[in-house]
């Protein structure tokens, strides 16, 4: 594993990252999106699998998982009508799945219903969650409580991103928690623009690519800063030589 390839994938994920936002605004270049999106999670993955910081991570290989099934998602999605965007949700769902197998690992001591995080994160689905899911089986009825279900785990995985253990990095906690909920923020504008909205704008599906990517980013940074002690004193050690 080498910083080099590491930083150099990051770079190309934001690259690839602002592209696909770019031409998810603009309806005349639907078809450039077949190559771009879906370059998205492997070259992220690529980020995070060379990066040295991550070697000692206990969240390394789940956020790789949920990497693979983001990847699945954005394929899926790619796709129109109603089967294309159940077998996308599904994908994300295993993802989100993998992150909080990953997290669980990391959590902090009390149980997680006692997290502020989680109260809120399942207050935002209490308010949110059954209109959109109304709204969703308005326009097909098959996928009222999917989208239900889905926005209850989304929810849960951003309350998890806010009980992680004190002795992780600072900066890896905050990292975690901003991508969960930034997460959180970008599927709730994909329900608007899929069922609320009959003519949303251009600019909508850009906002929900741009705080996607940086979900995902985020996510992925935090789980390569969620090192042991022991494991940042050799990273530092082998920084050194």
């Amino acid at each position: 594993m080498t910083t080099r390839t590491s930083h150099r994938a990051r770079l190309a994920y934001l690259a690839v990252a602002s592209l696909d936002t770019w031409l998810a605004g603009r309806s005349d270049h639907v078809g450039a999106r077949r190559w771009t999106k879906p370059l998205l999670m492997p070259v992220l993955a690529t980020s995070l699998a060379t990066d040295p910081r991550a070697t000692g991570s206990p969240l390394r290989t789940a956020t790789l998982a949920a990497q693979v099934g983001g990847w699945g998602g954005d394929v899926a999605l790619l796709g129109k009508g109603t089967s294309p965007f159940l077998a996308g949700m599904a994908s994300f769902a295993a993802g989100h799945a993998a992150y909080l197998a990953g997290l669980h690992q990391v959590r902090a001591a009390r149980p997680l219903w006692q997290a502020p995080g989680l109260r809120a994160a399942l207050a935002t689905w209490v308010v949110s969650a059954p209109p959109l899911a109304y709204a969703a089986h308005r326009r097909q009825p098959e996928l009222g409580p999917p989208v239900l279900a889905y926005a209850a785990l989304l929810a849960v995985l951003a309350g998890a991103t806010t009980h992680l253990d004190p002795d992780l990095p600072v900066d890896a906690r905050r990292l975690l928690a901003a991508g969960g909920w930034t997460f959180l923020v970008s599927d709730t504008l994909l329900a608007l623009r899929s069922f609320v909205l009959d003519d949303a704008p251009p600019a909508l599906e850009s906002a929900v690519m741009a705080t996607y990517t940086l979900a995902q980013l985020m996510l992925s940074e935090g789980a390569a800063r969620s090192t042991t002690s022991s494991a940042r004193h050799h990273w530092t050690s082998f920084s050194a030589t």
